[in-house]
């Protein structure tokens, strides 16, 4: 994050083997309305592919959803921890899709930054990776 000036660069991925892809995809392209670059890297992804195609490409954020079941609680910590060890928890990590309340706090003590459902309107999720890169960058320079 040498430049301050590029783009926010978002890695937006589903890990594991839910299929229900359309929020991520119309997620990707508000983004990219916003200014950002999307590596969009689509559906049934590991977290080591997605870790490492965030730091390949030396992205900002990685955003994750997962719709199907509980499975997100071994995914979305996966990946973290995954960033964590290849010195790259620089990176926001942010998660939506069906994510219960119980399991929030335990994902944001490991790292996830915010959790945007269905309805959650997009300014808002757009000006939460704003905030959280420019602090991320501002803590580097």
């Amino acid at each position: 994050m040498e430049n301050s000036s590029r783009k926010i660069k978002v890695v937006v991925a589903m890990p594991g083997l839910d299929c229900h892809d359309r929020g991520v995809i119309y997620l990707s392209h508000v983004l990219r309305e916003a200014g950002m670059e999307v590596v969009y890297l689509g559906k049934f992804n590991t977290p080591e592919h997605i870790v490492n195609t965030a730091i390949e490409e030396d992205a900002d954020v990685v955003a994750m959803s997962y719709l199907n079941d509980h499975l997100y609680m071994m995914f979305f910590p996966k990946v973290v921890e995954l960033l964590k060890e290849r010195g790259a928890n620089d990176i926001c990590v942010m998660a939506g899709g069906r994510i219960i309340e119980e399991d929030r706090q335990k994902l944001r003590d490991l790292g996830i930054t915010g959790f945007f459902g269905q309805s959650t309107p997009t300014p808002i999720m757009i000006d939460h990776i704003t905030e959280r890169v420019r602090k991320e960058r501002w803590k580097s320079a």
